[in-house]
């Protein structure tokens, strides 16, 4: 079933003026769907971060479209609020790696055709594919060749939001060119990845990193009292505990590769923390939330599950811990901007690992490093990712307060850089409706460019 979403805006009028300059240029996408009375949105999302990314898209274009919307394709459950019925479970696509991708790969295949058949016969007015770049890319490839063999004229325009990491690897930017072959428009979340896809002949919009869109329950960058607020219903053991957050990972693959090494660096942290407990953090994902509540049998200190699902509760975990510990990813970004002071740690299989080793051209895997280009936040990455020393590094995170300084310092500096400037960015953003809609956000900017953009 997909779910059609009726909300005709106030903003139609509007609208209607813009659709009798038909003859003087090219038609927008929201000028082409109101031929048809709704406008057809195809969303793919293959991993937790994605399905936050898709939600959020989602929800802005409900409030930006002067149309009815019907949304069809692959996600999570974020998704699924906001009004998608999935394909099939997002967690199917959710595999990292080059040598973990090979076991998978028929059934990789199998989703892929069906995602694309399932494409065909919606027939969306925009497709968007959320990161995950090695699927998405295919799906969208394979779909534009679907219509350049029909003759399609009013195909539909091709978004993916959040840039390919070509700026980590040796040759990246090379690799660039290709892309406006089959993506008409890309959203990205890191500053200066627009103007290097623009050099490259590819539309680019730098919408501003995703997570800014949590500012508001990030809590301020100085010391407070510990308060369990939103895990009200949780207790510590005592008022002088030690507590440490604890983020596995999204992705089955990683949170199996992961988890037992941070049980291993917990034991070992027992004895100079007697009181140690620790909040170990479930994604969105069933296979991920089973697995870690397996291994809660066995894990050496006290621990509490936040399950995913809110944003606050979240916060209010970081907001009552000393300290983090992260396999690599978007959660390093998300520590660094709620000011905790966090060590990112990465292992995968040592084919994947030699690869990075030899391909990566930066000597960061954390984007807060990256960004900053400076190690602020410590990494323990591959053969330095073990127990003992994960244990050592984490155990100066709690007791170093220059080092936790460093970080907390860093975090202002970090948002400013994720953040477009505020020059032109308030005349991308399309007014079609009487909701707040000239509100910056992310997703408000993107769905903006989606609703106006005209296809060259």
């Amino acid at each position: 079933m997909m779910l059609r979403v009726s909300k005709i805006k106030l903003g139609f009028p509007l609208l209607t003026q813009r659709l009798a300059s038909f003859e003087a240029r090219k038609k927008s996408v929201i000028e082409k769907a109101a031929v048809d009375g709704e406008l057809r949105v195809f969303i793919v999302a293959g991993e937790v971060s994605g399905d936050n990314i898709g939600s959020r898209l989602m929800c802005s274009l409900k409030k930006l479209s002067p149309l009815p919307l019907r949304f069809h394709g692959v996600g999570g459950s974020m998704m699924c609020k906001q009004g998608l019925t999935s394909l099939f479970p997002m967690e199917d696509l959710a595999v990292m790696g080059l040598w973990e991708l090979l076991p998978h790969l028929y059934k990789f295949r199998v989703k892929l055709k069906e995602t694309i058949d399932a494409a065909a016969m919606f027939k969306p007015h925009v497709v968007v594919t959320v990161d995950s770049k090695g699927f998405s890319f295919r799906l969208l490839k394979q779909l534009r060749a679907r219509y350049n063999q029909q003759h399609l004229e009013n195909s539909a325009v091709h978004f993916h939001y959040v840039a390919p990491s070509f700026w980590a690897w040796k040759g990246g930017e090379s690799r660039l060119g290709g892309l406006s072959e089959f993506v008409d428009h890309l959203f990205c979340i890191l500053p200066n990845e627009e103007s290097v896809c623009r050099e490259h002949g590819v539309e680019a919009t730098f919408v501003g990193h995703p997570l800014l869109e949590d500012i508001n329950l990030v809590r301020t960058c100085k010391p407070q009292e510990s308060k369990l607020e939103g895990l009200s219903k949780y207790s510590l053991p005592s008022e002088d505990s030690t507590v440490i957050s604890v983020l596995p990972g999204s992705r089955l693959q990683e949170v199996e590769r992961m988890l037992p090494i941070f049980s291993k660096a917990m034991k070992l942290l027992k004895d100079p923390f007697p009181n140690l407990v620790t909040l170990i953090h479930v994604a969105s994902n069933s296979q991920v939330d089973h697995y870690i509540g397996k291994s809660l049998r066995q894990w050496p200190v006290p621990a509490i599950l936040v399950p995913s699902g809110s944003t606050q509760l979240k916060y209010d975990a970081f907001g009552v811990s000393q300290a983090a510990l992260c396999t690599s990813g978007t959660v390093a970004v998300e520590l660094q901007l709620a000011c905790l002071p966090s060590l990112v740690a990465y292992r995968a299989h040592f084919l994947t690992e030699l690869f990075i080793r030899y391909k990566a051209k930066i000597p960061y895997i954390s984007l807060p490093n990256i960004l900053l280009d400076s190690p602020i936040i410590p990494e323990a990455l591959f053969r330095a990712c073990n127990p003992s020393n994960l244990a050592l590094i984490l155990e100066g995170l709690l007791l170093d307060e220059e080092m936790r300084g460093k970080q907390v310092v860093a975090a202002e500096k970090l948002a400013r850089l994720l953040h477009p400037s505020e020059s032109g960015m308030s005349s991308k953003l399309v007014h079609y409706s009487d909701l707040d809609s000239h509100r910056y956000t992310p997703s408000n900017l993107a769905a903006s460019t989606i609703l106006s953009y005209a296809k060259r």
